[in-house]
């Protein structure tokens, strides 16, 4: 078998050094659409705005921990021992990181990275891709890529969870609307996701798409920044975990409708493409919180 679990997840950790400043940040944030929230007069210059932007007011959103050190640590997972898979048959299935404290806007960290566990869904499997990054602090964040490689199941493996996290059954608190600009992929992919789907029109038809689509871990930073601006006085430092499942693509020039439910010390969100009568882009999305 191309996949072979007990070999993957026995394997030694990988570690790397990775380095960031502002200006890695300040880049993120910008992929991500920060300083250009319409429906704000000024947004370029607005007070709420220039915390992602101005590198002496700057704050770190910390789903920046899917790209900091040029964020490439789930393309090293796929070619651990044990792991041999056409990157063709690879979908992001979902992302969750846990924050063990702020992260600082400049840092040095070592990344260590493994092969969590492998689960068998049948006609595919989910490769769980942990990354753990740590400075001379004491631990940073831990980040899980959910690896969905279709065509690699049926080894006889553990089936996982499958829990889904039911939406209430009540209108959300709050509903916000985000545009993502035409060129965002292109902006965005400078941050260390090189992948052509998200540029090269020719690329994205040979993988079933009539144009480029947006990278999902830019909806995922999105949909937080979002929820930080709206629901938690914009203070990124009160999130603890963040997690989501991928369910849907999303192309550059559409809006991004984002829901959501408060509760105590959590957010439920769900996120649809309005242009596309509410087609699902992100589900089982929670925003744990101090």
């Amino acid at each position: 078998m191309p996949i072979d679990a007990a070999k993957a997840i026995a394997a030694e950790p990988r570690s790397t050094e990775i380095t960031w400043d502002h200006k890695d940040v300040q880049l993120y944030h910008l992929g991500l659409g920060a300083g250009s929230f319409q429906g704000k007069h000024s947004p370029a210059t607005d007070p709420d705005e220039l915390r992602y932007t101005l590198e002496s007011r700057l704050h770190v959103l910390p789903s920046f921990a899917t790209v900091a050190g040029a964020g490439m640590g789930v393309v090293g997972g796929l070619s651990a021992p044990g792991i041999d898979v056409d990157l063709a048959a690879v979908l992001h299935g979902g992302q969750a990181i846990t924050l063990h404290r702020p992260i600082p806007v400049r840092g040095r960290a070592t990344s260590t990275s493994k092969v969590a566990a492998v689960y068998d869904k049948g006609k595919a499997a989910i490769l769980v891709l942990r990354t753990e990054a740590a400075d001379a602090d004491g631990p940073l964040w831990t980040s899980d890529a959910q690896i969905f490689v279709r065509g690699e199941g049926g080894f006889g493996g553990d089936r996982g969870p499958s829990a889904r996290v039911e939406q209430p059954d009540r209108a959300p608190d709050h509903t916000v609307e985000r545009p993502v600009r035409e060129e965002q992929a292109l902006l965005y992919r400078l941050s260390g996701d090189w992948n052509p789907l998200h540029a090269d029109p020719d690329f994205a038809k040979l993988a079933g798409f009539d144009r480029p689509i947006l990278h999902g871990l830019c909806t995922y930073g999105m949909t937080l920044k979002a929820v930080v601006d709206t629901l938690l006085g914009g203070d990124v430092t009160r999130v603890r975990s963040y997690a989501t499942r991928f369910t849907g693509v999303v192309f550059p020039g559409e809006t991004l409708r984002i829901r959501m439910w408060s509760g105590p010390g959590r957010v439920q969100v769900s996120v649809t493409a309005v242009e596309r009568d509410d087609a699902p882009v992100l589900a089982d999305t929670v925003v744990e919180h101090n």
